[in-house]
């Protein structure tokens, strides 16, 4: 019987000629990442000097840290815990990268989605490093111990495989195909797994729709995702590995927890409804809902493909006057093609208001709804608060979706504005 991926990365990281599902191992990440936040990274400094009596790490190479959360600081606290995060990152050695964009994308951008990798973070959408055969996982309560020890004792996961096939008609994206998943599969169907996703359709993504897909694994209850390494991902890695590692894949003869093939041919765009992210629905469903405010962001879907398709329907339109539109890429590299590209030219015209990037957005610091308004979002989440008041409602659609509310002011078919 062969392995798959997960179990070849885990089996080098763990120092075995293999490892098999439901084995305990301890295993050393090959680079660990963060972000500073109020409870997390404050926390493991303190605690890896008052608990266990350690100054400094003893592989500084492996350790990243981003400040891409209350970017900028608006009260002392919080330029506080960005100051802390600078003093520890100088004092060990550590890289400390702020205001090139959102740490997940970022970390990919800056060589640490090596494929063959072993990653761990607190935040389970580093999963999104997948995308280039990089096994990271989020493990939000085990966290110190990588900072701490060498390794990390973990149970290797059960792998469920994902078959995608066929081609998504025009208007719809990554974005819809992945939620497609959760309502085929249910919330709960790879619960503490990993999901391998496959198949024709992946072949023929890009590499900001299958970050798309791979970030939004924890949906599905997965721990993290991955996509075997191909021709393209490893053109975009290999030049900014970090690390050289061989690339893996899984075998042909894989033991998977469970197979699946979904077929996206037929899939219309799709509208995922609040209260929770696995309220799948047809967006047709939803037509004519009043929305006041888009949000087109997060590390899901802010990437080029998603700030083209918004300009696409946006050229030449306008945004719905009292609308407000928040326009957020995923990194600063981003922000600069898009730049070049004319592609935020053509949003600001508009009538977009354009930020740099930052998760402020998606987690509710900035852009806040008060009770009664509602939101077409391409953010990570549509729990009640999320993005202000408890009495707002969030609809997470597709970035041309979110483009087309705006110049409705309301649920719209990104299809028409597209030629679909």
């Amino acid at each position: 019987m062969g392995f798959t991926i997960a179990e070849k990365i885990l089996a080098r990281a763990a120092g075995r000629p293999g490892v098999r599902a439901g084995d305990e191992i301890r295993a050393k990440p090959d680079f660990v990442v963060a972000y500073d936040f109020p409870g997390y990274t404050d926390v493991i400094f303190r605690q890896m000097q008052d608990e266990f009596g350690i100054e400094r790490v003893k592989e500084p190479d492996r350790f990243v840290l981003f400040i891409d959360h209350m970017v900028p600081a608006v009260t002392p606290q919080e330029e506080d815990l960005h100051q802390n995060t600078r003093d520890w990152g100088a004092k060990n050695g550590v890289p400390v990268h702020e205001r090139k964009g959102i740490g997940h994308q970022v970390a990919s951008e800056l060589g640490y989605a090596v494929p063959g990798a072993f990653v761990v973070h607190f935040d389970g959408h580093i999963s999104q490093l997948g995308t280039f055969g990089t096994l990271a996982i989020g493990v939000r309560r085990h966290l110190l111990e990588a900072f701490v020890k060498d390794s990390i004792l973990l149970k290797v996961p059960q792998t469920t495989r994902v078959e995608i096939v066929g081609t998504p008609p025009p208007g719809v994206m990554a974005r819809d195909v992945f939620h497609h998943i959760v309502r085929v599969l249910g919330p709960s169907a790879c619960r503490f797994q990993v999901l391998e996703l496959g198949g024709e359709t992946i072949s023929r993504f890009g590499i900001d729709s299958r970050q798309t897909l791979t970030g939004l694994a924890m949906f599905t209850g997965a721990i993290t995702a991955i996509i075997n390494p191909d021709e393209l991902t490893l053109a975009y890695a290999r030049p900014r590995a970090r690390k050289s590692i061989e690339p893996v894949a899984s075998d042909a003869d894989a033991v998977y927890a469970a197979r699946h093939t979904i077929d996206v041919t037929d899939l219309e765009p799709i509208v995922v409804v609040p209260p929770s992210p696995a309220n799948t629905r047809n967006l047709t469903d939803y037509l004519g809902t009043e929305v006041q405010v888009g949000y087109l962001g997060s590390c899901a879907s802010g990437r080029i493909e998603d700030l083209r398709a918004a300009a696409q329907v946006l050229k030449g339109r306008e945004v719905r006057p009292g609308f407000q539109l928040h326009v957020v890429p995923t990194s600063q590299d981003i922000m600069r093609q898009a730049s070049e590209q004319g592609i935020l030219t053509d949003l600001i015209a508009a009538g977009a208001f354009v930020t740099s990037p930052s998760c402020d957005y998606c987690f509710g610091r900035l852009g806040v709804m008060t009770a009664g308004q509602r939101a077409v979002s391409t953010g990570t989440l549509n729990v009640r608060g999320r993005m202000g008041s408890p009495d707002s409602e969030i609809y997470i659609v597709n970035a041309a979706a979110v483009a087309a509310a705006a110049i409705e002011g309301r649920i719209a078919d990104p299809r028409r504005y597209l030629g679909g």
